[in-house]
């Protein structure tokens, strides 16, 4: 192939006259400043690594101390008392002597004086009674914390600054664990039932509880986090099922504006976008993260180590996540081909319009599919067993293994679909329906899941987002609007010395084909039995809510509940989606939405009881769940403990009825709130139009619901739920509908002044209902 020759730095020719020798300088620039650049990355992350390595101090603060010593000494104190004298070489002059035992002494009192202040910023992060105050009434004593973490927080924190600083996850005492997770099954079990299930809590509590809880200790003071680890492995990694639908989820574009309707242009910038916000990644010149509730509390940055130049091997018995340093390129999709499009000509990031370029050249690219290329990447599709045996043997050597490396080595993976998606055409609600099910699964062979995750482009300009979700969880991933020209192209110039981009060769066999075949297969099943419904609740938002008196997300869950009793007539166990990145590489914690105050609330309500008496029911089951969500937050959530004990009994080979039948519970209600990532990007005031749909998930359990929701803004909410058509008792249109009276019929009961749903409002919940 062309593009295959420009990459050769000589060549050579043997001839009666001997060796002809050519050397290509083109090529060899390209090696020399590939190289340049590969090492000034060397040189910052060494620069950065020093500079996290010694925070909250600074580098300069080493010189600082190294005078003050030498200046004390100078005027004949001894700050060192007697240290100095100890530690000087006889070797050296007198002099010299002095000076070389006084930097010793000072850097020693240096890094000392760094060990001191890292353990007393991690003690003040320790601290957690700020999240359980009253809204606006903040104490003494969290006065004062503030002010000391502003302290010892140092200046200027690079992005992974706060790492060495942040708290280990605490390990719950066993019996506070029990006594949460009964309260929590109580008004979802009959009475013999949980009679019978505090009988096993109590006998697991006295006995095998404590053994397993030991070890559990042990762990966590050894390791950084004592859940993070069996959390990926047992819970992600290990699964054998499709990653598709069922671990996997996805992010949308914006809801009513897309820039460009030219495809390779919107590609351009996205693409671009992605490599700068890497760049700032790579150079740690990104913010820390911090809670949204406080600007002052960091939250752990470890997930956004493994965004980009990562995928997700397939093994027999459990996958692996592999993670290279740098990738120069990222890998195309395109009507069954498979590219190679480098990201950097020479030492330089190619601009928009060159990416667009590029990108055109693919999309102008005639040429077929070469035998059983197209379908390739339905084997990350399907189960993981087969894909783990074809891999090992069809892809471990000669030409497959080189294409199918350049895909898991590249930076990202990127589809440029034929489809045309978003709101749009007669029936937008419709639209977004399909618009989520393109994203979450696509034709099941053209995303490749096992990346980190894929960029979707759609044929109308139209983006979207798949990820992988063992490496992290729902990234930060923020796309600047770089703009566009009159005709909707990317600004700029191309450099039309640019190489082709490389399309990948394979040699794909029978049976390798019908392997593919079969994995498509289980992939299509399970994608044509989801049942997705998007909308957005536009009656009112957070603002209402809170004028209220109420928190949003409070009010929502409440809601969701409210709406499948509803539904169902019955309330069922809820997983809400908690972080606990206030602590060292942690990930996420259970709520268990489902109270003994909300269901109080929910009877109350359907059983026509007083105004007042639903009202004050409300807010009770409000601050219930809100305490639990913040106890879930701060290390003291129930699931993941208990996970974690279960893990140690299967280490120990010891069996617990009770750990056993906790972690068989099925999640009929899977939830989670999708955070807002534009707010510091756009002017959601004055530009209502740059909101986006938010993301969403498959259902969890085969009779369940999944539902993500995105608070956009103070006048809208989006809801993304999922369910399975093979189920009949689920609807995702029905239960959406439940959704939406339930927001109305809540907010009539906190304020009985709200004016009536518009009719559109009304006729779109009679349609679902």
């Amino acid at each position: 192939m062309a593009e295959a020759h420009q990459a050769v730095a000589f060549q050579f020719t043997v001839t009666p006259e001997g060796i002809d020798l050519q050397l290509s300088h083109q090529a060899l620039t390209e090696i020399y400043l590939s190289g340049l650049r590969s090492w000034k990355k060397k040189l910052i992350r060494l620069k950065n690594g020093v500079i996290t390595g010694v925070y909250p101090a600074s580098p300069s603060s080493w010189l600082f101390v190294v005078i003050a010593i030498l200046a004390t000494m100078y005027m004949r104190s001894d700050p060192s008392m007697g240290l100095i004298a100890k530690i000087q070489d006889q070797s050296l002059s007198a002099q010299c002597q002095t000076v070389v035992s006084a930097v010793l002494f000072s850097t020693l009192l240096w890094f000392s004086l760094i060990f001191t202040m890292r353990m007393c910023l991690k003690q003040l992060l320790s601290y957690h009674h700020w999240m359980f105050e009253q809204r606006g009434k903040m104490s003494n004593t969290t006065k004062v914390w503030v002010a000391l973490v502003r302290i010892f927080s140092g200046r200027q924190p690079l992005l992974y600054s706060y790492q060495g600083s942040l708290p280990n996850q605490p390990v719950p005492a066993v019996k506070d664990t029990v006594k949460r997770y009964l309260e929590s099954v109580r008004p979802l079990m009959t009475p013999d039932e949980f009679e019978r299930m505090t009988s096993l809590a109590t006998q697991f509590e006295s006995s095998l509880g404590n053994r397993l809880q030991w070890y559990l200790k042990l762990k966590a003071l050894w390791a950084s986090n004592y859940v993070s680890d069996w959390w990926e492995e047992y819970i992600y990694l290990r699964g054998r099922s499709p990653i598709m639908v069922n671990s996997n989820y996805y992010g949308m574009d914006f809801l009513y504006v897309t820039p460009t309707p030219i495809q390779a242009a919107r590609a351009g910038n996205t693409l671009h976008a992605f490599l700068m916000y890497r760049r700032k990644l790579n150079r740690e010149e990104l913010k820390p993260v911090s809670s949204t509730t406080s600007t002052v509390i960091p939250l752990c940055a470890a997930q956004c180590e493994r965004m980009f130049n990562t995928t997700r091997t397939p093994g027999e018995e459990t996958d692996t996540v592999q993670h290279w340093q740098d990738s120069d390129y990222v890998a195309v999709y395109h009507r069954g081909r498979y590219f190679r499009l480098r990201m950097y000509s020479s030492s330089r990031p190619l601009s928009p319009r060159e990416i667009e370029s590029q990108l055109q050249r693919i999309l102008d690219d005639p040429s077929p599919p070469s035998l059983g290329e197209e379908k390739l990447g339905a084997l990350t599709a399907g189960d993981r067993i087969p894909w783990a045996k074809a891999r090992k043997e069809y892809f471990s050597l000669g030409v497959n293994k080189r294409s199918l490396d350049c895909i898991e080595k590249a930076a990202f993976f990127v589809t440029l679909d034929d489809d045309e998606q978003g709101m749009m055409g007669e029936d937008p609600a419709a639209s977004l329906d399909r618009y989520a099910k393109s994203l979450l699964h696509g034709k099941c062979y053209d995303r490749w899941f096992d990346k980190s995750f894929s960029v979707v482009i759609y044929k109308n300009g139209k983006i979207g987002l798949n990820a992988e979700h063992s490496w992290a969880d729902a990234p930060v991933v923020c796309l600047w609007k770089l703009g566009y020209n009159e005709e909707g192209h990317c600004k700029g110039e191309v450099d039309a010395s640019l190489p082709r981009p490389q399309r990948l060769s394979w040699d794909i066999t029978p049976e390798c084909q019908e392997q593919i075949s079969q994995s498509l297969a289980v992939a299509q099943a399970l994608a044509d039995d989801v049942d997705f419904h998007v909308f957005s609740f536009r009656d009112f938002g957070k603002g209402r809510i809170k004028k209220c008196r109420i928190s949003p997300d409070a009010y929502i869950q409440l809601a969701l509940q409210l709406a499948y009793y509803r539904d169902r007539g019955m309330f069922c166990l809820t997983y809400e989606a908690s972080m606990t990145r206030l602590f060292r590489e942690g990930r996420t914690e259970t709520v268990r939405s489902c109270s003994n105050e909300s269901c109080a609330f929910i009877k109350a309500l359907e059983g026509g009881e007083g105004v007042e008496v639903c009202r004050r029911l409300l807010r009770q089951a409000s601050e219930k769940h809100q305490n639990l969500y913040k106890h879930a937050m701060t290390g003291a959530g129930i699931d993941r403990h208990l996970f974690c004990l279960y893990v140690v009994s299967k280490y120990l080979g010891v069996d617990s009825p009770f750990l056993k039948e906790v972690l068989s519970e099925p999640w009929h209600l899977s939830t989670s709130q999708t955070p807002v990532q534009q707010v510091e990007l756009f002017d959601m005031v004055n530009h209502p139009e740059y909101i986006s749909c938010g993301g969403g998930f498959g259902p969890v359990a085969d009779d369940g619901y999944g539902v993500s929701y995105i608070i956009m803004g103070e006048n809208m909410m989006n809801f993304h739920i999922s369910c399975k058509h093979s189920c009949p008792q689920t609807s995702s249109h029905k239960y959406g509908g439940q959704i939406r009276q339930a927001l109305l019929d809540m907010l009539q009961l906190l304020c009985p002044d709200q004016r009536e749903p518009s009719r559109t409002d009304q006729s779109q919940t009679k349609k679902d209902l």
